[in-house]
């Protein structure tokens, strides 16, 4: 499954799966599910810049072709951002497509990318400390899991911890290599 998966831009049809997918706790899952938000944002930066900038952006992940997903990363920084620079990413899958490695492929396809085509140094991505599945992905993926951020994440009604995960350009050759 994972040499099927694939990034691409995201098309106005793959807005419409995302809103229909996205749209309850069922199509996000329990540690994405922050309630219901408008989507006019989302479309009209689409319109603007196809969801590509200098500050973040957001692709499609695909499986045989079919948009199952989509990877985003948005810019953090850990002192001054003109020196201390990184990007933080996240993937949400369909849920039909969780379970089968697609997230892991599409992590490592971004980190591939955000490397290939920025100057960062740095790739981070935090989750849930009860979201094993996604533990297990990002370290697949070639992810150190770095600590935990204590109560970082408002969500249903209360504070949640946060495991930080990072990967650096010189961690590994993974990241100039070609998918297999």
């Amino acid at each position: 499954m994972t040499s099927e998966v694939s990034l691409r831009p995201v098309t106005p049809g793959d807005l419409d799966l995302f809103e229909r997918e996205f749209a309850t706790e069922d199509g996000t899952g329990p540690f994405q599910w922050f309630g219901f938000t408008p989507t006019h944002r989302l479309r009209a930066r689409h319109a603007e810049d196809g969801l590509l900038g200098p500050d973040g952006g957001m692709l499609t992940v695909t499986a045989a072709g079919a948009a199952v997903g989509r990877v985003e990363w948005f810019a953090s920084a850990w002192g001054r951002p003109g020196t201390s620079s990184c990007w933080t990413m996240a993937v949400g899958l369909f849920p039909a497509a969780r379970g089968r490695g697609t997230g892991t492929a599409a992590q490592r396809h971004l980190v591939r990318y955000l490397f290939a085509h920025t100057r960062a140094e740095r790739v981070q991505a935090f989750t849930d400390h009860a979201n094993l599945a996604e533990q297990r992905a990002l370290e697949k993926a070639g992810f150190t899991r770095e600590g935990t951020l204590r109560s970082a994440q408002w969500r249903a009604g209360r504070w949640h911890d946060q495991v930080l995960y990072s990967v650096l350009r010189a961690d590994t050759p993974l990241w100039n290599e070609e998918p297999r």
